[in-house]
Parts: structure tokens; sequence; C-alpha cells
């Protein structure tokens, strides 16, 4: 994708775009993170809402000189005649996007029990966004919390020292430096 002009009508190229972290060139595969995960299904869920089923049928959504073939039919938003005659059950061996081995995901290994269990792990909430601040620079630090501390000081103190806490929890010198900032 290349971003080199304006939109010439707002509501078409960038009302209707829906991007989605589940959009993948196959081979590419996600990571185990949390938040990606939750994004895959709900991302494309948002835009079937808000766009009808077909919103890969609008040109904005649609690849350079592509014919859509993804099993939806009529509906909201079927802006390309209904894909004529094409087929749109599984199994189906005449015509793509349906299963093919070919790209299917890689495989885990899996050893002892499985199944759903209560999160364990204390800090699950605030370890990503600690690693993130460990990687900064000492200007990155300084910069961060300086973006921060200019809307805290303005919000009751009780309230600030509420997310302070959940700064501290992060890193330890996050929340004292972000303190430092504040003046607290």
């Amino acid at each position: 994708m290349t971003l080199n002009r304006n939109p010439k009508n707002y509501h078409a190229d960038v009302e209707q775009s829906a991007f989605s972290p589940s959009h993948f060139v196959p081979g590419i595969e996600t990571s185990e993170d949390k938040m990606l995960q939750g994004r895959l299904f709900s991302y494309p869920d948002a835009h079937r809402h808000r766009l009808g089923g077909n919103y890969t049928q609008i040109p904005i959504n649609c690849p350079y000189r592509s014919r859509i073939n993804n099993g939806q039919r009529d509906g909201f938003f079927t802006i390309d005649g209904n894909q004529g005659d094409a087929i749109n059950h599984e199994p189906n061996m005449n015509a793509s996007p349906y299963y093919n081995s070919q790209y299917a995901e890689s495989k885990q290994v899996v050893t002892g029990e499985t199944g759903r269990y209560a999160n364990t792990h204390k800090n699950t909430h605030y370890e990503q966004a600690g690693n993130l601040y460990r990687i900064f620079s000492e200007s990155e630090k300084e910069a961060i919390c300086g973006n921060l501390a200019g809307p805290m000081k303005k919000i009751r103190k009780d309230i600030c020292e509420k997310m302070l806490g959940h700064f501290d929890q992060c890193d330890a010198d996050y929340g004292a430096r972000l303190r430092k900032h504040i003046a607290m």
C-alpha cells in the first residue's frame, strides 16, 4: 500500500475502509499475543456489522484487479453482480479461497493436559507495558513520561494516584519517573 495522495472522496476512501490484522498473505502467521488474538476475529466482525457481510467487495477493501470469491451472497453492500454463478459452498474443489492444505497453519507440539484454566499469572496485565518501557532509551523514557505528565497534572489527585499505581505495576521506574514529572 502506498499513501501518495489525499482521498478524493472521503466516504468511499476513508469511511468504508476496513483494515484487519487477520488479513495475512499465506505463510505469515500470528503470534500468541492475547490482544492480537482478540483482534483477529473482532475487527472483521466489526466490519461486517458496520459495512455488511460483503465489505470486501467495496473498492477500497478489494485487492487491485481482484475478483472476490468468499462464499458470501446477497445481502447488504453486494456491489459486484452477486459474484455471478460462483460456487458458494464447501466442500468445493473448483474455486478458491476454500480449504487448501498448502496454506495450512503450522502445528504446535503440546504435551501434558490441555484445557481452560483460571489465569494464574499475577502480572499479565502489566507485563507487556513494562517490557516495552524497559526497552526504551533514556530519552524515550523521558519523552513518554513528559507527554503523559501534562494531562495527568490536570486530573484529581486521588485519580492521578490510582493511575500512577498502574504505572508502578508496569515498572517501578516508570511510576517514579512519572511522579517526578508530575511533581507529586
